[in-house]
């Protein structure tokens, strides 16, 4: 690893205290480039660099990817370690609509839930709180039974160690307490497997696939979504989300959008012709 790859991640690390998760990723990142094109970063052309991550056929690798190495180029230009101030332009990756469930849709899945066990309630509880809060999966199952206050969720283990409160819909709750009243283990975290052991993330993917046909964060989707439609302020929604940039919001817009153009291709009249 050169010295200039070591300097950029000790500053990641402790002067802008990324995650150790995120510290990993950029580390993995750079030390390929440098081990397979056997040369310090600082020293490699753009065009070798580029040469090496075309073999990611994925744009959203490839982005995260170069990424990694936008920052790092960066990081060597503020250090003085080059004067040259790179920057690779990022792979254009066609704008998708997020997936999303309809409220109708979230609702009838939840009555086909037996609910006469703890695992039915903890199943019944798990769907309705991601629904409800918008939760990422993680957040969910690191969460511990002081985090719910009330009718407010404190997320302490956000992305990027960023701590926020939003709001827990009482139906939520009351699903909460009743499989936690029906639990059989005394636990300071809330969702647990069969043997009382912290439920997995795969356990978690397993429920949603279940009940539902889709993994956890289309909940998450589909909480954004019916905010957006219910007339909520796009920034509302980031702070509730945790999202940093408004631009991870803005994607959800487009249903707005979408929702717009089909009422109007539907009722005026011109539109039908």
């Amino acid at each position: 690893m050169s010295k200039e790859l070591e300097a950029f991640l000790e500053y990641i690390s402790v002067t802008r205290a990324l995650s150790k998760k995120s510290v990993e990723a950029y580390k993995s990142d750079l030390t390929a480039i440098e081990n397979e094109l056997n040369k310090s970063l600082i020293q490699l052309d753009t065009k070798a660099v580029l040469a090496f991550l075309c073999k990611y056929g994925n744009k959203r690798t490839l982005n995260r990817k170069l990424s990694s190495v936008n920052a790092f180029f960066d990081f060597c230009y503020k250090s003085r370690f080059t004067d040259d101030k790179t920057k690779l332009k990022f792979a254009k990756i066609p704008k998708l609509l997020p997936k999303f469930l309809s409220h109708e849709k979230i609702q009838k899945s939840l009555e086909c839930i037996d609910r006469s066990t703890w695992i039915g309630l903890r199943d019944y509880a798990l769907i309705l709180f991601l629904y409800a809060t918008g939760a990422r999966i993680s957040e969910c199952l690191a969460l511990g039974r002081d985090d719910i206050e009330g009718e407010w969720l404190h997320i302490r283990h956000a992305k990027g160690d960023k701590e926020r409160i939003v709001p827990i819909a009482k139906v939520a709750r009351d699903a909460i307490d009743a499989y936690l009243n029906a639990f059989k283990y005394e636990k300071d975290f809330v969702w647990c497997n069969y043997r009382g052991e912290r439920l997995s993330r795969i356990s978690a993917f397993k429920i949603c696939q279940k009940y539902l046909g889709v993994s956890p964060h289309i909940l998450r989707h589909s909480y954004a979504t019916a905010l957006i439609r219910g007339g909520a302020d796009l920034r509302v929604v980031q702070e509730l989300l945790g999202h940093s940039s408004l631009l991870s919001t803005q994607i959800y817009t487009h249903i707005q959008k979408q929702d717009l153009k089909e009422t109007v291709e539907f009722c005026h009249p011109m539109a039908r012709k």
